[in-house]
């Protein structure tokens, strides 16, 4: 019987497979495309779609990336960008977890907001979008609101979490719960022409410690509101981050954060 294996090598391309050639094996063994995707890693190989990765990511780490699950707090102005660049970045499992639907108001930065997504769940929009750009990556949607009782479930076995959230309260039952499961946090906060972002490792609440007793629920984003373009600075360091993490491979920002003036062009750097 003819193996997976081996009809994947005879039409790769160098270390390359292309996505037609994916989804006929797929179709030929009656298999997932991400149980192909699997395979062809396995066989040191490289989805095609993946070939600008690989300078900066290797296969190896490729591999890492496919085996791991993110959790993505908050499908909006952050969340989206968040959700669409780890699904192309070819991280194999995201939970995306948002209570919300779009409103008219998402539209002026929120990328997985269009006129006629206006009403529709946002982790719906996030799932469908994944599939669009990506139908190896795994999508669990989570339509709840995070809070201290919910979160440890709702972050499941996922190998780091990311903090798009838009309420300090929030964000702080999701670093609890995220030092309670020794999970890596990434946070990200934008208001403005202004954003901030650090990370969490597994045993210092550093988000409990940015912020204090501050109990308000919203942060700086209720009063100075936020253009389109300061959402996908921030998400995309806060991507950055993840990879970093997952991969252990660079500096990350734990114990660090950095903030970001837009309208100054200036980036600070300051301990936590």
């Amino acid at each position: 019987m003819e193996a997976i294996s081996d009809f994947l090598k005879e039409r790769s391309r160098g270390d390359l497979v292309p996505w037609e050639v994916q989804k006929a094996t797929a179709a030929r063994f009656n298999a997932t495309v991400r149980q192909i995707e699997e395979a062809i890693l396995s066989l040191d190989l490289l989805p095609a779609r993946y070939a600008r990765n690989r300078t900066t990511i290797d296969i190896a780490r490729q591999k890492i990336l496919f085996n791991s699950t993110v959790a993505v707090v908050g499908c909006g102005g952050l969340g989206g960008y968040i959700i669409e660049e780890l699904a192309r970045l070819g991280v194999g499992t995201l939970r995306v977890i948002d209570s919300d639907v779009f409103e008219e108001h998402n539209l002026n930065r929120q990328p997985l907001c269009t006129f006629s997504s206006l009403g529709t769940a946002k982790v719906d929009a996030a799932r469908d979008r994944v599939r669009a750009i990506n139908p190896a990556c795994e999508v669990v949607t989570l339509e709840a609101r995070l809070d201290a009782n919910n979160a440890p479930a709702l972050l499941g076995e996922a190998s780091a979490a990311v903090d798009a959230l838009d309420n300090i309260p929030s964000r702080l039952n999701l670093a609890d719960a995220c030092i309670g499961r020794k999970i890596p946090l990434v946070h990200g906060a934008v208001g403005g022409w202004y954003g901030t972002v650090l990370t969490q490792g597994r045993a210092e609440n550093t988000v409990r410690r940015l912020y204090g007793d501050v109990t308000r629920a919203k942060g700086i984003e209720e009063s100075l509101g936020t253009p389109s373009f300061t959402p996908p600075v921030i998400a995309s360091m806060e991507a950055a981050e993840v990879c970093k993490l997952l991969t252990a491979d660079g500096s990350t920002l734990e114990s660090r954060m950095i903030f970001i003036d837009l309208f100054e062009m200036s980036i600070v750097t300051f301990r936590v």
